[in-house]
């Protein structure tokens, strides 16, 4: 029954790692999504500001005027 008892200490000791690991990354995922949507935020605003400014450039496919 020792045996049995120490194996099962080990594998929470490894479960509560493991856990432990993922709260961290999730964390770290958590932060960095929150980031990449202020920045998405921020380039639609700029985007949306631009439009309707009218600043609006040369089509893509039209050449320059000295071609």
């Amino acid at each position: 029954m020792d045996d049995r008892q120490r194996d099962l200490e080990e594998r929470l000791t490894f479960l509560q790692r493991h856990v432990e690991q993922q709260d961290r990354i999730i964390l770290e995922l958590s932060r960095e999504v929150s980031k990449l949507s202020d920045r998405l935020a921020r380039t639609e605003a700029k985007v949306t500001q631009s439009a309707d400014a009218g600043d609006q450039g040369p089509p893509a496919d039209e050449r320059p005027p000295h071609w």
